[in-house]
């Protein structure tokens, strides 16, 4: 089953946010995998020092990733000041993950291909910041 036909069925469906939101969930999937698989490799290429931070950003963008997939994709009843900033940490990871990439991705394609996530999923995030109702 796709994540647009589970979140559809509560009855306190929000239309508008919901694409938005749908988006930042898949790309957040997306960016977590990247992410963990990014480390994976600094790891498996005998982490170079110059590797460290990069491996450590990775895991904490995968982390926050992780979570924000689990708040975001709840909608039954609303939480949405916490989904905002989980949101917003999220973006916040993923451009400093992706600035920590950027440099290894002429290199190592797991960089690249990290950081490209990562840029897609900040955006995401912040596009459906935007939507969630201010209390």
């Amino acid at each position: 089953m796709q994540l647009h036909e589970t979140n559809a069925a509560p009855p306190d469906r929000r239309s508008g946010e919901d694409e938005r939101l749908e988006r930042a969930i898949d790309a957040a999937l997306d960016c977590s995998q990247a992410c963990g698989d990014c480390a994976d490799a600094c790891i498996a290429d005998g982490l170079p020092a110059s590797l460290r931070q990069c491996v450590r950003l990775a895991l904490d963008c995968a982390d926050l990733c992780e979570v924000t997939v689990s708040l975001a994709a709840r909608r039954t009843g609303t939480n949405d000041e916490v989904t905002r900033q989980t949101l917003q940490a999220c973006a916040t990871a993923c451009r400093r993950c992706a600035d920590e990439c950027a440099p290894h991705a002429e290199a190592h394609a797991h960089c690249r291909l990290c950081a490209e996530a990562c840029r897609a999923c900040a955006g995401a995030c912040i596009e459906a910041v935007g939507t969630l109702r201010r209390r």
